[in-house]
Formats: structure tokens, sequence, C-alpha cells
């Protein structure tokens, strides 16, 4: 597998994995575990599951389409940015959750 396909596919796997992550918590605790405001605007106007829906198909074009302009580099490194400052927090949370 090309490394530029393996990119995207670990950038879709995380956009997938903060989705459930927020879905989860937010079920769990309510909208505050969300710190984007415009997101937790959203879940409270159309609830958790859609407004999670909307904003992961988003995020997932976006990243579709920066694949196909041969944008790999930026690519890879919204992918490191995603998994240190999106995925990594969750992960910190999961693990200290009683």
């Amino acid at each position: 597998m090309r490394l530029p396909r393996l990119t995207l596919l670990l950038f879709l796997a995380a956009q997938a994995f903060d989705g459930v992550f927020t879905y989860v918590a937010v079920k769990a605790v309510g909208p505050h575990a969300e710190s984007n405001q415009l997101l937790v605007f959203w879940m409270a106007l159309i609830g958790a599951g859609p407004a999670l829906f909307i904003a992961k198909s988003v995020a997932v074009a976006a990243g579709t389409f920066v694949y196909h302009r041969g944008l790999h580099g930026l690519l890879a490194g919204l992918t490191a940015l995603y998994a240190a400052a999106a995925i990594g927090p969750w992960l910190y949370v999961y693990t200290s959750w009683p």
C-alpha cells in the first residue's frame, strides 16, 4: 500500500474514532465534554449524533479533497495534528475515567 493512501486511511480512522469518543463522552457527561463551542451549539440544536455525523462528514470530505489534490504532505500533517490534539486527549480521558 502506498504511503499517501495509508495516510488517508489513518486520517479517516482518526475522524471515526474522534466521532465515537466524542459521542460516548457527550452521552455520558453532557455537551460540556466537547471543547468546540460551535459543535456544542449544533449539538444543542439538532442533537449530538446528527451534529457529530455532519462535522465528521465535512472533515472526511475535506481530507479526501486534500488527498485527491495531491497534497499528501498536508494530509500527513493534518493527520498527525489530529492525532495529537484530538485522539490523544480522548485517550487520556478514557484511561483516567472511573
